[in-house]
């Protein structure tokens, strides 16, 4: 219940007082004054009845209630309270879970691949590495994210052959079109190296990659991306494996005083829905190291399973390699397209310079209405339209590929092989493929037959089962 206002008390002890007994009680009065007093009397009377509606009204309306704060909830088994996470924190997925958090974010990354392969290799060819083998390809983990003001990371640790080596390892900075970079990662050698092992086309790249050893290396690099160009360059040493100290000697370790320079230019407009892709890069590399050191080039049959190398050179007394390339490719649709040629010159102490050449031509083809990703001068993941679960059976791909390569030059006897490849990739949903190759290659100057032919044709397959986040 309200209590009665001062003013309205107040108002009710004048009427009391100023009533015509009361005063008359006092001393005798006037008609004139008595009139005028019950003038007064009833003004009085008048506004104690507006105020006792206006109290009326107030007393029947709905009354507010202040809100109760609610109980904090707490863990029955934690010890003692604990600050609840930020509710800027957000989490989305991409693969794996990725935090985003005032400008930083982090996101873990990992693969694993698992092959199988067959070399069906002429009887004649003495070579227990051949035929059936099984490995567990690859297996990566690490993460990437950023920590504000432009600056990134990446940390990838990947075990192959039984050894646990750094990948991409590296610190940037990023600000409007250009991205700085230190540390262990690419050098921006060919498009199909470039592009990753989890998105590519077949279970291995381009004969050439392997056989002039691409690798990552030590350095620091920049690139500029504008509309359709990209420019990337570097300045790098050599592998972290030749820079440890367990590689200490003629070899590597402290010794290893070798240094190179690449650059990689791509110009990838877009017609329509087609995005097409024109590259050139170029690469010199002083090695730097004591006379006995020795570089070969070589290569496996297109599997991983098998160690054996039927074309290579000898051990080769390099002092200087100088390489370049050219690329080509599109995306369109259903279809894609790509092409290279590679050439790498070897400066040997001998004072000749040997040139040995790859290159390939690759068409695909979508069986189910998906496209092939492209971004930032590389093929890039493809998403399912209809993935496995969600309406359809996922991305179903075949691919043909023509790999040519040529290590004979000047008195090096390195080999030739022809390679026809196809490959079938099935990708029920966005992070994992299963990917199934053929190839039949034709060798020329390979490792000799018991008989001394050294010209002949292998079969081979693979398949592998692929998860990558």
């Amino acid at each position: 219940m309200h209590p009665v206002p001062a003013s309205l008390a107040a108002l009710a002890a004048v009427g009391v007082c100023l009533s015509p007994t009361a005063v008359l009680a006092q001393d005798q009065l006037t008609p004139a004054e008595v009139a005028a007093l019950r003038n007064e009397i009833a003004s009085l009377r008048a506004q104690l009845q507006t105020m006792e509606r206006r109290l009326d009204a107030v007393s029947s309306a709905p009354q507010a209630t202040a809100p109760v704060a609610p109980p904090v909830a707490m863990a029955a088994s934690a010890p003692s309270a604990t600050k609840a996470p930020s509710a800027s924190t957000e989490i989305s997925w991409k693969g794996a879970p990725q935090f985003a958090s005032a400008g930083r974010t982090f996101k873990a990354k990992g693969r694993i691949q698992i092959d199988v392969g067959q070399v069906d290799a002429p009887s004649g060819l003495a070579d227990r590495g051949l035929g059936f083998g099984a490995e567990l390809r690859r297996v990566r983990l690490g993460g990437e994210g950023s920590l504000g003001a432009g600056v990134g990371y990446k940390l990838e640790l990947e075990l192959s052959d039984n050894t646990v080596d750094l990948v991409d390892t590296l610190v940037t900075y990023k600000t409007g079109p250009w991205l700085l970079a230190a540390g262990n990662q690419n050098q921006f050698q060919s498009l199909d190296e470039v592009t990753g092992d989890s998105v590519g086309s077949f279970m291995e790249r381009a004969a050439f990659t392997d056989a002039f050893n691409f690798e990552r290396r030590l350095g620091v690099s920049a690139q500029y991306e504008n509309g359709p160009w990209l420019v990337q360059g570097g300045l790098f040493s050599d592998d972290i494996n030749a820079l440890a100290n367990s590689s200490d000697g003629p070899a590597g370790g402290d010794e290893n005083n070798s240094y190179g320079l690449d650059g990689r230019a791509v110009y990838a407009p877009k017609l329509g829905k087609t995005q097409l892709h024109l590259g050139a890069s170029a690469h010199w590399r002083a090695l730097k190291r004591v006379t006995d050191t020795a570089t070969r080039y070589r290569q496996r049959p297109f599997v991983h399973t098998s160690n054996s190398r039927l074309i290579g050179t000898a051990a080769l007394p390099v002092e200087e390699e100088v390489h370049y390339g050219l690329e080509a490719g599109f995306v369109s649709g259903r279809w894609h397209g790509a092409a290279e040629s590679h050439w790498l010159e070897a400066g040997l102490t001998t004072g000749t310079r040997p040139t040995l050449f790859g290159g390939y031509a690759e068409l695909g083809y979508f069986l189910t209405d998906d496209t092939r990703g492209y971004k930032g001068g590389q093929f890039d993941r493809t998403k399912p339209a209809k993935p496995l679960g969600g309406g359809g059976v996922g991305a179903l791909q075949l691919n043909i590929r023509y790999d040519y390569l040529d290590m004979n030059d000047r008195g090096v006897v390195g080999g030739k092989q022809d390679a026809w490849l196809a490959a079938l990739i099935w990708q029920p949903v966005e992070y994992m493929r299963f990917n199934v190759n053929y190839g039949l290659v034709s060798y020329q100057d390979a490792t000799p037959l018991r008989n001394g032919d050294r010209d002949y044709k292998v079969n081979v397959a693979g398949a592998r089962i692929e998860l990558d986040f």
